[in-house]
């Protein structure tokens, strides 16, 4: 193998970075223009090269073709990639293993290969366990191809990169299409409350993608009242500027949505 390349909003793209660090082998990431510096400063110290390019998620692939056609390295899709999801679905099994009894989990949504992971591991364990998706109002292709049970692209405006895409992907989308019980959509203000919350009731400074989950359980809190829910926290490179725009919020000092 020649090398990897892949494009990402930063969580991903560390992922892609520090694996092929690990093997011995040359990575670039192609990040959006304007992506978080933090994340970015993470990939590069991972080993990477970093090409930032496109205004989303979306415009950033197209440059990984390139990439993939010029210099024939190998494509690690975030999406449509199975490979991925397998790695991905590891978490799943620790997560049964160390709590048996769990009745739903809830997980962000943005290309979906932690979504199918789960649906695929989860489900083949324990049928009951629901599995909830949250995704940004802003940034909804995800939900609106559930929604219609065909791949939809759509406007992707949101601040969280962690979910910023603004397409379904064909490989995950056929794993989760029928398989998730609801799927939630957050406001940036509701976003930025879960950022908030996760702060002041677990002491963890979580970006908006991740934190996302602790606000669609609270969206959710009726049906899932007196159940054992996994909420996952997934990255915690939110940039300077969410977090203080999170930390003005009444939710950090009190723990209390507004």
């Amino acid at each position: 193998m020649n090398g990897v390349v892949t494009f990402s909003t930063g969580n991903h793209g560390l992922s892609v970075a520090t694996s092929a660090k690990m093997f011995g082998i040359p990575a670039i990431v192609v990040v959006p223009v304007g992506s978080n510096p933090v994340k970015i400063k993470l990939i590069k110290n991972a080993g990477a090269d970093v090409i930032e390019s496109g205004e989303n998620f979306d415009e950033a692939a197209k440059v990984v073709t390139e990439i993939n056609q010029t210099r024939g390295y190998y494509y690690v899709h975030p999406a449509n990639e199975p490979l991925v999801v397998n790695g991905v679905g590891t978490e799943f099994l620790e997560i049964i293993e160390d709590i048996p009894d769990i009745d739903a989990v809830i997980l962000p949504l943005g290309g979906g290969s932690e979504v199918a992971s789960a649906v695929t591991v989860l489900k083949s364990i324990s049928p009951r366990i629901s599995i909830y998706a949250v995704q940004a109002e802003l940034s909804s292709a995800a939900y609106q191809s559930w929604s219609s049970k065909e791949i939809v692209a759509s406007s992707n405006q949101t601040f969280a990169g962690g979910f910023a895409t603004g397409t379904a992907y064909e490989t995950t989308f056929n794993i989760y299409r029928d398989k998730l019980d609801d799927f939630v959509l957050l406001s940036e203000q509701e976003i930025l409350q879960g950022i908030a919350l996760a702060a002041h009731h677990t002491k963890n400074l979580v970006e908006g993608a991740g934190s996302s989950t602790i606000m669609a359980a609270w969206k959710l809190r009726k049906q899932l009242a007196g159940k054992k829910i996994v909420l996952q926290f997934s990255g915690s490179n939110a940039s300077p500027d969410e977090l203080e725009k999170a930390c003005e919020l009444s939710g950090f000092r009190d723990g209390k949505v507004t």
